[in-house]
């Protein structure tokens, strides 16, 4: 039964922000038929930060509205919006409409909004939800939020999403070695020339190239309806949860001025000790948990990383991983973003096994992951022409940062989400909140230093010309 349980946690959890992870490594098939091209993104970003209202009115209503909306129906209401917008995105990805003098992607934007919205609401009624089973099944929850990142990467790299090769502009250029040999293009640094390299020899060119994407293996809409099968998943998931034999029990503890009543769960036969006053007059069988004091300094220091480590993550390097990687060529990108997905559900794992409370250990991981992070930075500001660019070195040193930047700061955020669960209910209410504050203020810094003052240039990895 435990495992039974595990197994519905990890995938009610995946089913957190797989949507919107979906929609982003679907984004260069995207881009190629949809009438926006590359500066969909943009738009992408400032949608779903708009869906930032769902969990506001949540986290308000709870507020100021203390017990009168439970998370369990919003829960099951969110994910049945989920299942069927991405069924209508199956359908629906590349129609147009004609507005302002042009044929703009209006329907796409409008199921963006419903599907955004459906994950922001999650942080913020997925985590209280889990505080009514034991903490270890709150590590199982955050290694589904990992695979919700994982599953559709590996979908869109079985896909060909995003994979390009090397062609010349006047393709007659080329010298036709063999009809049965095969040839690798490949352009040296500080140099217009092209080695043309196959089974019988080797020839230079001196013809321009240019990156073409690959054909997808299969379309769009199979992609969006394999995604809406994981979010049927994840509400079954969460039927069989609410079905659970409920042998668990919650903290009680209100860390915030929210009014928020709390009872704690407990088994039957667990010894409850005498009920107190208040719950004698009530008629309530659930006295107050005791817990040790948590000093308010350490709860402002936990909510400010919640909100720094989900801002890095979440907001300010996505925005730059195709400027930080291309460069160094589209394997550089593929495994940056492919491994780094994996870090994050590996990192969760690890920590069922080697857990670390400690709020200066888990700041000095903070700092080691934000260095990462300040190095994926660094590279994306210097692109088209980052440090060992061209080099076998420089590639394995920025994979190897952005799967350390992934893990060190996932690492950090299940063991902060622990540590509040075990607090109270409010605690990871309030946890949820910090998460897509975080995520807002990350994503509203980047928009303008990327698509405003455009700091940084992309990179065509076939047409680069650096100095060695």
């Amino acid at each position: 039964m435990a495992l039974l349980t595990h197994l519905l946690v990890c995938t009610f959890g995946m089913g957190s922000w797989v949507a919107i992870n979906g929609l982003w490594v679907e984004l260069p098939l995207l881009v190629t038929e949809l009438p926006e091209g590359w500066y969909l993104p943009s738009y992408l970003t400032v949608i779903i930060q708009l869906a930032n209202v769902g969990p506001l009115l949540f986290t308000l209503l709870h507020h100021f509205r203390p017990g009168h909306l439970s998370e369990v129906p919003v829960i099951f209401t969110v994910l049945g919006v989920g299942t069927v917008a991405c069924i209508l995105f199956a359908f629906l990805w590349n129609f147009t409409s004609w507005l302002l003098g042009g044929h703009h992607s209006i329907t796409f934007m409008v199921l963006t909004f419903f599907l955004a919205l459906v994950d922001c609401t999650s942080s913020v009624t997925f985590l209280p939800f889990m505080s009514r089973l034991p903490t270890h099944y709150l590590t199982t929850f955050f290694v589904g939020e990992g695979f919700s990142g994982l599953l559709p990467a590996l979908v869109a790299l079985a896909q060909g999403s995003g994979l390009t090769t090397c062609v010349s502009v006047n393709e007659s250029s080329f010298t036709t070695l063999s009809p049965n040999s095969t040839r690798r293009t490949d352009v040296p640094q500080g140099d217009n020339s092209t080695l043309v390299s196959g089974l019988t020899g080797t020839v230079r060119s001196t013809v321009p190239l240019e990156s073409r994407y690959l054909p997808a293996n299969f379309t769009p809409s199979v992609f969006f309806l394999l995604l809406s099968f994981m979010m049927a998943c994840c509400l079954v998931a969460f039927f069989l949860l609410q079905r659970h034999p409920r042998h668990w029990k919650t903290s009680t503890r209100d860390l915030l001025t929210s009014q928020i009543t709390l009872y704690s769960i407990r088994t039957l036969e667990e010894d409850l000790g005498p009920p107190s006053p208040v719950d004698s007059s009530k008629g309530q069988g659930h006295p107050e948990e005791k817990m040790d004091p948590y000093h308010p300094a350490h709860l402002i220091v936990t909510y400010v990383l919640v909100a720094f480590v989900n801002a890095l993550t979440n907001g300010v390097l996505p925005s730059v991983q195709t400027y930080s990687c291309l460069s160094y060529g589209p394997v550089a990108y593929h495994l940056s973003a492919t491994l780094s997905s994996m870090a994050n559900p590996l990192a969760c794992f690890l920590s069922m096994f080697l857990p670390n409370r400690s709020l200066p250990f888990l700041g000095f991981l903070t700092v080691l992951g934000t260095g990462f992070g300040a190095y994926n930075m660094a590279m994306a500001v210097m692109s088209p022409c980052p440090l060992m660019q061209g080099h076998w070195s420089g590639e394995v040193l920025i994979v190897a940062s952005w799967v350390l930047f992934t893990g060190c700061l996932s690492y950090v955020k299940v063991m902060l989400g622990v540590t509040l669960r075990d607090l109270s209910r409010s605690a990871l209410l309030w946890c949820g909140a910090m998460v897509q504050l975080g995520s807002l203020l990350g994503a509203l810094l980047m928009f303008p230093l990327v698509n405003v003052w455009r700091l940084f240039s992309s990179a065509d990895f076939c047409s680069l010309r650096c100095s060695a």
